[in-house]
């Protein structure tokens, strides 16, 4: 039997509302088009309310990502309100609204949590139906995952409404699961991610049974869709706070099924909060760096730079790090290939000039960022930071007419593959076979 989330009985008894008095929200920090959505809809006879994360971050002094708009109009009724509305998703129904080539705003109907009585009798339409059960705001405020992010702003009203307690929750700086962890984090264990993820963007604390759950749960995040993961794992990055929260994961016991493989030691959660740094500083990194940050720490262990060894064993030494990763969330080889370069690049940096190759290398297009990835790591007060300064010397130093440079390697002759074809017959011949 499917779990259920906590009963009604164990919900507040009516929703906290404040007036317009009483809060700090304007909407004069409401997206024009968002307030054209919500009027709109008002004018047409619509509950129309701002919802989710853009409310919280509102009531926080941030500026929220995007304007999310919840409505008692089904998608249908929102699409004859708007010309420049297109309905997206078979399994969650959305509208669409268009403004311009890049801005949408996304207008989702309240729902409710479905009832036996609301599913048809073959199970496999089960999952389509139940996440378009229509309801009330009440309804849809407890099908939401954190308290925080159920609350609403009533454009009819100017008033917030907050029927999970999330008021008291900003007020006190604290993440909570709606209804029960251990239930919530079975129906969808990336909520236990996303616990900790808003934790650290918002520096906020987890409710202690928010933690609890997130212990007990842990393991089931192995069996979450890895395009999830992935995505989730590179937003993170995005929001410049994966070295928090991977610490946070491994403390909860969340690290090892999240990223199989991975060793969470303290050089590489330094590495990773340095990475943080450089996105906050307007530098955001791509997959390809990410991953190599993830790895580099035992890739280094398992062909340090004082061994010089072959390249090829190191190239081989770097697929086998990113093999496993990359297999398991299917990334590119594109993203793949430049994660490894970035590994060997760390190598070569770490043996110093006056190598084979070094003419090769310093012309290689990923060197560049080899090397911010390898002063990162040296940005330690035992690092090699004068080994850095030679490296970016010689990078930036234009090469001079006349001055040897260090040996390049040979790059293998590709061998010519002679093409097998009949002969061609000469015009007016016949056909062997005709």
């Amino acid at each position: 039997m499917p779990l259920k989330p906590s009963s009604e009985s164990s919900r507040p008894a009516e929703p906290v509302i404040l007036p317009r008095a009483a809060h700090g929200l304007s909407r004069s920090r409401i997206d024009p088009n968002t307030l054209q959505v919500l009027y709109r809809l008002r004018r047409a006879g619509h509950l129309a309310y701002l919802v989710g994360g853009g409310v919280r971050d509102l009531l926080l002094g941030r500026t929220p990502k995007d304007f999310d708009v919840g409505t008692d109009a089904t998608p249908q009724q929102v699409k004859k309100l708007f010309r420049n509305c297109f309905l997206v998703g078979r399994r969650f129904r959305l509208a669409h609204v268009r403004f311009g080539a890049d801005e949408v705003v996304e207008v989702a109907t309240f729902r409710r949590q479905a009832t036996a009585d609301d599913l048809p009798e073959d199970p496999s339409d089960h999952r389509l139906l139940a996440e378009n059960v229509f309801g009330t705001p009440r309804e849809d405020a407890f099908r939401r995952d954190f308290t925080i992010n159920a609350l609403f702003y009533d454009i009819a009203t100017f008033s917030i409404i907050d029927h999970v307690g999330g008021l008291a929750d900003l007020e006190a700086r604290r993440l909570r699961v709606i209804g029960d962890p251990l239930v919530r984090f079975t129906e969808d264990p990336v909520r236990m991610l996303r616990a900790l993820e808003f934790a650290a963007r918002l520096d906020f604390t987890l409710d202690e049974a928010t933690r609890e759950g997130i212990y007990t749960r842990a393991p089931l995040i192995a069996e979450a869709a890895p395009a999830r993961i992935r995505e989730e794992l590179l937003e993170l990055f995005r929001h410049a706070v994966a070295g928090k929260v991977l610490r946070q994961a491994q403390a909860t016991g969340l690290l090892e099924p999240l990223l199989a493989g991975f060793e969470g030691d303290d050089a590489t959660f330094a590495l990773l909060d340095r990475i943080d740094a450089r996105t906050r500083g307007g530098a955001p990194p791509g997959e390809g760096l990410v991953l190599a940050a993830l790895f580099l720490s035992r890739f280094l262990r398992q062909c340090p730079p004082t061994a010089d060894l072959p390249i090829g064993q190191v190239l081989e030494l770097a697929n086998l790090e990113l093999d496993l990763h990359c297999g398991y969330f299917r990334i590119s080889h594109g993203t793949r290939h430049q994660a490894r370069e970035l590994l060997v690049g760390c190598y070569r940096l770490g043996r110093g000039r006056g190598h084979r190759g070094e003419r090769r290398f310093l012309q290689h297009p990923a060197t560049p960022l080899a090397l911010e990835l390898f002063d990162l790591w040296h940005q330690t007060p035992d690092g090699h930071r004068q080994l850095v300064e030679t490296w970016r010397s010689t990078l930036h130093q234009p090469a001079k007419p006349g001055v040897p440079q260090a040996p390049a390697e040979a790059p293998a002759a590709p061998q010519k593959r002679r093409r097998r074809g009949r002969r061609r017959r000469p015009r007016g011949a016949a056909r062997p076979d005709a």
